[in-house]
C-alpha cells in the first residue's frame, strides 16, 4: 500500500476532529457528520494514539480542546480555507469557459452556425465553442450536442430542434435542364448519393419508395459529406436530397430550388441533448436553441 503524502493522518479522523472541535462536543460533531458519536470518539482516539498527543480533555459533561487540540484545530482550519478558496476558482474557472456543442458537419455549417451569431448579439457573455464530428461516437466532455435520430431513446434533457421534410433539390440551371414530371424520372437524371451509412439519413431509394417509385435511378456522384453534396448540387452537377430545416436559407437564397414539389417526412428528428445539467451557461444555451426551434 503507498504512504500517505505529506505524513498525513487519515483524513476521516481529520474531520472527525475539527467538526468534533469546532463544535466542542462529539454528539454534535456525529450529527453533522451523520455518524454515531462512538464513530467520532473512535476516530479520535485513531488520531491521538497515531499524533501520541491528547487533542481533549474528556469530562463527565463533555469535553475540552487542550493547548496542542487548540493548535491543530487552526491548522486545519486554514488548510480547508485555501482547499475551499481552490475550489471556488476551479469552479468560477468551469463557470467562465465555453459551453461546448457537439454537431455533425451539415449541422454545424448549415444550421448551427449561423444561428449562434445570433445568439452571441444576445448573449455575449456565454462563449460557445463546437465540436464538430461525423462519427457516430460519444464525447464525454460536450456540454450538448445535436443528432439526428430517435429522440426517444435517449435519457436526460432533450428537445426536438425541427421535424423535417425530405425534397429533391437542384441549382436553377440544372431544374432547367431536366425536365421531370414523375418521380419515375429520376432514373435518368443525375442524382448525388450521400455514402454515410452510420447517418440513419434516407437515401434515393428510400424517398423515391415512400413516393411509390421502386425502380432503377441513376447513381451519377457520390460523396460522403453532406455538405460537399449540397456544394455538387449547386454547381450543377445532379439532384440531391435536402433536410428541409438545413436547407432552408439555401432555397431561400434561390441557390437550390425543388425539383419535383412532392415531399417526404423524415423518419428521424433532429434534436439537441444537454448533457452538462450542473452548468447554467449551458442550460442558457439549451433553452435558446429550443427556443428558436420552437
Amino acid at each position: 500500500m503507498p504512504k500517505r503524502p505529506y505524513n498525513l493522518p487519515p483524513m476521516t479522523s481529520l474531520l472527525s476532529f475539527e467538526a468534533a472541535a469546532r463544535n466542542v462536543s462529539f454528539k454534535a460533531a456525529a450529527k453533522e457528520l451523520n455518524v454515531t458519536p462512538a464513530a467520532i470518539s473512535h476516530q479520535i482516539k485513531a488520531l491521538e494514539q497515531e499524533l501520541q498527543f491528547t487533542l481533549f480533555h474528556r469530562f463527565h459533561r463533555g469535553v475540552e480542546l487542550t493547548e496542542g487540540g487548540a493548535y491543530l484545530l487552526v491548522a486545519l482550519q486554514r488548510g480547508f480555507e485555501g482547499i475551499g478558496e481552490a475550489l471556488d476558482q476551479l469552479r468560477a474557472q468551469r463557470k467562465g469557459s465555453a459551453v461546448t456543442i457537439r454537431s455533425s458537419t451539415a449541422v454545424s455549417s448549415l444550421w448551427l452556425t449561423p444561428r449562434l451569431a445570433q445568439f452571441w448579439k444576445s448573449h455575449g457573455h456565454i462563449s460557445v465553442s463546437q465540436i464538430v464530428n461525423d462519427l457516430n461516437t460519444s464525447i464525454p466532455d460536450c456540454d450538448l450536442s445535436i443528432h439526428y435520430g430517435d429522440m426517444s431513446r435517449e435519457t436526460g434533457p432533450c428537445h426536438a430542434l425541427f421535424h423535417d421534410q425530405i425534397m429533391a433539390l437542384c441549382s436553377p440551371r440544372f431544374a432547367e435542364q431536366h425536365s421531370v414530371r414523375t418521380i419515375a424520372d429520376f432514373r435518368h437524371v443525375p442524382l448525388i448519393h450521400l455514402d454515410e451509412p452510420e447517418s440513419g439519413w434516407t437515401d434515393w431509394y428510400g424517398w423515391a419508395r415512400i413516393l411509390g417509385y421502386d425502380g432503377p435511378l441513376n447513381s451519377a456522384h457520390r460523396v460522403n459529406n453532406y455538405v460537399i453534396a449540397l456544394q455538387a448540387a449547386q454547381d450543377d452537377m445532379g439532384a440531391v436530397l435536402g433536410w428541409e430545416g438545413l436547407t432552408s436559407d439555401l432555397v431561400a437564397s434561390g441557390k437550390l430550388v425543388k425539383l419535383v414539389p412532392e415531399t417526404v417526412p423524415a423518419p428521424l428528428d433532429f434534436y439537441v441533448k444537454l448533457h452538462n445539467q450542473s452548468s447554467d451557461r449551458a442550460a442558457i444555451v439549451f433553452k435558446w436553441l429550443t427556443g428558436i426551434a420552437a
